[in-house]
């Protein structure tokens, strides 16, 4: 009888004792934004997997990617992997479930989905569990190079391109292989969570026949493009398109165009009977407005897309000191700021929401016989991030989007790579051209009449002007009323100089 209960012991012993493990790849698995893979698991020693439970999810259990339960998968899953999972053979000599594969196919692949992902495998007597983890990328669009030019002969070559996961690097090198530094660099990232890029760098005639531009992410995948720097400097250097005669030709080719828009109009107005010349010149007038490069207008055409703004009390900061008319804000004197550097926390933030078109506002940074503020953070953001505790909540990716003053510390953006830099002398009227559907944030002096610096990225939602007056400065910020068109016919038709100013 003793031998027998031995035996049957031993017998339960070694049944019990038999179990599996789940093996996954080491090294994360790579893959593609909008492609397919193959998240690899499989069970080890190689048993049937038929009748086992194979549950594939991302944080919890019970919400899971896939779940494959009594020989069929079970109507259970995370709302966003609805058709877009299935159990895969890892390979093409793989047998899938009957030889232990349990390897999870994912389609439509999106940036979201990089993560850890857990592969669970339990039978009767034994399971187990291990992660895989997946990266996305996204390979952007070719590289667009723009040349422009500069006063001192220099060639200045701007390199744009868009679409990248992750964050990427730009590299400037020229044909003999030697690395060229750049201008500066900034990233954006857009409301699909991809990177956009922007880089400049001056060259001279003598540095390179040819400068590349070539942006790449971890993986190494990189895209390229070229410019001829002789060729442009040739192109300009023959004298023709230079100096009187480049005026000359402007001033006649404007002044035949104009003749012929005219006569064009009056005879359409004569032939069809429509709107009245003035009427169509004023709709010509708004229509070529819209579409003008933002660095190219004049003080009057900016104000034509002038808006009134004031601020909004209730989410400003309590220690901000906020006149009646909501229109002038400074520092209270019961504000202490015992911390260093700006004081991003004292945000003041406007009453008046954009989800389109183009709004424009103008920003008194000085009084008379005053110095210009030394202080100021000026810009947009998204509706409803009122919580600002430090720069390192007032991110692009967080909705903000501004230009700061910081005393001696120079000017910067909040850009994914921030620029910074000096501007002479101080702004003391700044306009800010908010351009939703390009996409851009523009700023200018105003008094200078130069455009400073667009800030380029992609808006989602409702988006509110941001200010901030900063500490220790004796004049007040004060948001302008609606500005009028500038009365003085040389100011309105010169362009706004644009020699010092940059996008990011």
């Amino acid at each position: 009888m003793l031998s027998i209960i031995i035996a049957l012991l031993l017998n339960l012993l070694i049944e019990t004792s038999v179990s599996f493990s789940v093996v996954v790849p080491r090294d994360p698995v790579v893959a593609h934004v909008g492609s397919t893979v193959i998240l690899p698991c499989w069970i080890n020693p190689p048993e049937n997997a038929e009748d086992l439970e194979i549950c594939w999810y991302r944080k919890e259990f019970n919400n899971p990617v896939l779940h494959y339960k009594d020989g069929k998968i079970q109507d259970i899953q995370e709302e966003p992997y609805r058709n877009r999972t299935s159990l895969s053979p890892r390979s093409g000599q793989s047998g899938g479930l009957k030889d232990g594969d349990v390897s999870l196919r994912l389609e439509k692949l999106r940036i979201q989905d990089e993560n850890s992902f857990h592969c669970y495998v339990s039978g009767e007597r034994s399971y187990s569990s291990e992660e895989v983890v997946l990266k996305i990328t996204a390979l952007g669009s070719t590289p667009v190079l723009v040349p422009k030019l500069l006063d001192d002969g220099r060639v200045n070559i701007s390199c744009r391109s868009s679409g990248w996961y992750p964050e990427p690097n730009v590299t400037w090198t020229s044909d003999d292989g030697k690395v060229l530094h750049p201008g500066g660099s900034s990233h954006s990232r857009g409301a699909d969570e991809m990177f956009s890029v922007h880089s400049w760098t001056a060259v001279s005639r003598s540095d390179a026949l040819l400068v590349s531009c070539s942006i790449s992410i971890i993986t190494g995948e990189l895209k390229e493009s070229r410019m001829d720097v002789q060729a442009i400097v040739v192109s300009d250097s023959s004298g023709l398109w230079k100096g009187p005669f480049l005026i000359v030709l402007s001033v006649l080719l404007c002044l035949i165009l104009g003749l012929v828009g005219l006569i064009l109009y009056k005879y359409r107005d004569k032939l069809t009977g429509n709107k009245s010349a003035n009427q169509n010149c004023e709709e010509g007038t708004m229509k070529n407005l819209k579409n003008k490069v933002v660095e190219d207008m004049t003080i009057e055409e900016l104000r034509q897309h002038a808006v009134e703004i004031t601020i909004d009390r209730e989410h400003s900061h309590p220690d901000l000191t906020v006149s009646k008319d909501c229109k002038i804000m400074r520092d209270s004197p019961r504000y202490d700021h015992t911390g260093e550097g700006f004081p991003y926390e004292l945000c003041a933030f406007g009453a008046q929401r954009f989800t389109s078109g183009r709004h424009y506002w103008e920003v008194e940074l000085g009084r008379e016989n005053t110095p210009a503020k030394n202080y100021w953070l000026i810009g947009v953001v998204k509706h409803g991030n009122f919580n600002v505790r430090n720069r390192s909540a007032l991110t692009p990716s967080s909705g903000f989007w501004f230009l700061c003053s910081d005393g001696s510390n120079g000017f910067h953006t909040n850009t994914v790579t921030p620029v910074t830099f000096s501007l002479t002398p101080r702004p003391e009227r700044l306009g800010v051209l908010l351009d939703y559907d390009e996409g851009q944030l523009s700023f200018y002096n105003i008094k200078e009449s130069k455009h400073l610096l667009t800030i380029s990225t992609r808006f989602s939602g409702s988006v509110v002007p941001l200010f901030n007056p900063g500490v220790g400065d004796d004049s007040p910020l004060t948001i302008l009323g609606c500005p009028e068109p500038v009365e003085s016919a040389e100011e309105s038709s010169q362009p706004l100089l644009s020699k010092n100013s940059s996008n990011v």
